[in-house]
């Protein structure tokens, strides 16, 4: 818990990288960005980042072009929801890796 200015006390929390460790193999979609279509690349400054920020695991940079760490990214599709853009697309792992087994 912390306090603001105002001094109430009050809860805050902020997402860090890897917090929920890392997605493993359970994950059945994942982002893609058309860096093309992306805000921030086609006007080449911090321009939107909704991605950035509505993600739940931290795991979008806010650099141009944005990245996503595929690591830690839980395919929750909330980034391809947000983007103005549509910029992002939800890929199934089957479609894109259809050729890999378990």
């Amino acid at each position: 818990m912390g306090t603001r200015d105002c001094q109430h006390i009050c809860g805050e929390s902020s997402p860090a990288i890897g917090e929920a460790g890392t997605t493993g193999e359970w994950r059945d979609s994942f982002p893609v960005i058309d860096q093309e279509k992306c805000l921030p690349v086609r006007q080449n400054k911090p321009s939107c980042f909704l991605c950035w920020l509505y993600c739940p695991d931290a795991v979008i940079s806010r650099t141009i072009p944005v990245q996503i760490n595929m690591e830690y990214c839980k395919g929750c599709g909330i980034c391809a929801q947000v983007c103005p853009a549509r910029a992002i697309t939800m890929v199934h792992e089957e479609e894109f890796c259809p050729n890999e087994t378990d």
